[in-house]
């Protein structure tokens, strides 16, 4: 049976207008919170049934957290809502003629549609980097990356060639945005405190953290400040910071760069760009650099008049923006909230209000005590902007239960210098 060829089972036609929700991450979620269903039917589709809150990836990558502190089951959080449907399925094909999409499950027809499918890595085209290196977009992601390190230490622990020890405990990441310097300061602090009591054997002095930046500064996005203390910071942890340093190549045990040649490393994690996750169907007019679906000020694609775009994905140019908004959550929720409000206008034929993103500052945490944040009143750094980025983290995840389990993992990781979730779980195939 080709579910392709059908439609998707126990959804009801009543005379609601169908929003259709492709995505979950911060835009689809916020878009769903605040819709309601009044006047609406929605669904929502997500191929996970989790809400993932992405900016707390690298701490499960260096055995802070578990991943179900960061996920939070998408059916619970419309367990009291009505008229909202949920399905696990991923969207392939819009048939904006017939206002119908293709979906991994079955096809299904909308009066709205959104687009809130993220991005991906980009590795600019680079084959073999992406065929070795390690990319950071899902809690799988993370996992693996935590996996590879414990095991290339345990690797360590059992060779004699002083090469191969370097080369296993060595770990590169690559690009110097938010991602990038966070999982830079996080690996330090484990350098420091974790690993010489896991393994008192190996020699951590010749361990090299290494951090490559194409461009001039760390954190681009941030203030001149904000850059320059993130790699003071980073280097007082004893993090290699090389700026204005492109990785050319990597075959999986050497590392290319404009500036180093062959670098003994088994762990490269990428960070360097990210791509537009994409569908066909649209008209090749509606996107733009890094395959970004460029949308108007209500955040409708251009060309069409109900089918909508949000976050990663697309691209907005306002006056005080003209190269789009930044990828960043806070820009993706701002859109979403004003998105729920502009389709009960539609709805009841009321003109839509333009979009206005109101930045409310970015932040950037590099270690214990050390971090970097741009308010609207000015940079701050060290101690108050740390605990400013735990209390915003805290803040936005979602559920009490995972608030309060972060809360408790980062206090107890704050006073013993110890983080306790260092185990190999390693998946088992069935046969077949």
């Amino acid at each position: 049976m080709n579910n392709n060829k059908q439609y998707i089972a126990n959804i009801p036609n009543n005379n609601k207008k169908r929003i259709v929700i492709v995505g979950s991450g911060f835009a689809g979620l916020k878009l769903i919170k605040k819709i309601g269903c009044e006047g609406f039917q929605i669904v929502v589709l997500d191929k996970n049934n989790f809400h993932l809150f992405q900016p707390l990836l690298y701490q499960i990558a260096t055995a802070g957290l578990e991943p179900t502190a960061i996920s939070f089951p998408i059916r619970k959080i419309l367990q009291k809502e009505k008229d909202i449907h949920f399905r696990i399925a991923e969207i392939t094909h819009i048939d904006t003629e017939n206002n119908e999409i293709t979906t991994t499950v079955g096809k299904l027809k909308y009066d709205y549609l959104v687009l809130s499918i993220g991005a991906n890595t980009n590795f600019f085209g680079q084959k073999t980097i992406e065929k070795y290196a390690f990319s950071m977009k899902t809690a799988s992601d993370a996992i693996l990356i935590r996996n590879t390190i414990l095991e290339n230490f345990e690797k360590a622990l059992l060779e004699t060639d002083s090469k191969k020890i370097e080369e296993s405990m060595n770990i590169a990441l690559v690009g110097g945005g938010p991602t990038g310097v966070e999982l830079a300061g996080a690996l330090a602090e484990m350098k420091k405190f974790v690993f010489p009591k896991d393994y008192p054997e190996l020699d951590l002095s010749k361990m090299r953290i290494m951090l490559f930046e194409a461009s001039p500064k760390l954190l681009a996005s941030m203030s001149e400040h904000s850059s320059e203390k993130s790699k003071e910071y980073l280097e007082r942890l004893g993090v290699e910071v090389y700026l204005n340093t492109k990785v050319l190549d990597y075959n999986g045990s050497l590392l290319q760069t404009s500036g180093e040649k062959n670098i003994p490393v088994k762990t490269v994690v990428w960070a360097a760009g990210v791509i537009a996750n994409t569908v066909t169907g649209l008209k090749e007019e509606a996107f733009t650099r890094g395959r970004r679906i460029l949308v108007d000020r209500t955040n409708c694609i251009s060309g069409y008049n109900n089918i909508f775009a949000l976050g990663d994905v697309c691209l907005m140019k306002t006056p005080n923006y003209p190269n789009g908004h930044p990828q960043i959550a806070q820009a993706a929720i701002q859109q979403a909230d004003l998105l729920a409000k502009n389709l009960h206008r539609l709805n009841n034929n009321k003109p839509p209000v333009l979009f206005e993103y109101k930045n409310k500052g970015s932040m950037a945490t590099i270690g214990r005590n050390l971090a970097v944040a741009d308010m609207p009143f000015g940079s701050i750094h060290g101690f108050v902007a740390w605990v400013l980025w735990s209390m915003v983290h805290l803040f936005v995840i979602v559920g009490v239960k995972n608030k309060l389990f972060v809360f408790l993992s980062w206090t107890w990781s704050y006073f013993t210098y110890d983080q306790s979730l260092r185990v190999l779980i390693k998946p088992k195939f069935r046969k077949v």
